[in-house]
């Protein structure tokens, strides 16, 4: 496996985790209504999407290599 290839299935890996964390965290604050569940989620949500973009753009430059 190239490096490159790697670096795509961590990322897919990452976002897989932070989707899990804000599933969780979801949950969680449906049972308790605790704030930081809900800032829990959000920001692993956010975190998602952020590494989202990143492996758009990540995929994009590497096919220029």
């Amino acid at each position: 496996m190239s490096l490159k290839a790697f670096h795509v299935f961590f990322i897919a890996m990452c976002i897989l985790l932070a989707a899990f964390v804000a599933a969780w965290a979801t949950g969680e604050y449906r049972a308790d209504h605790g704030s930081i569940y809900m800032l829990t989620a959000l920001g692993a949500a956010a975190s998602g999407a952020a590494l989202a973009l990143y492996g758009v753009a990540f995929q994009r430059k590497a096919r220029r290599l």
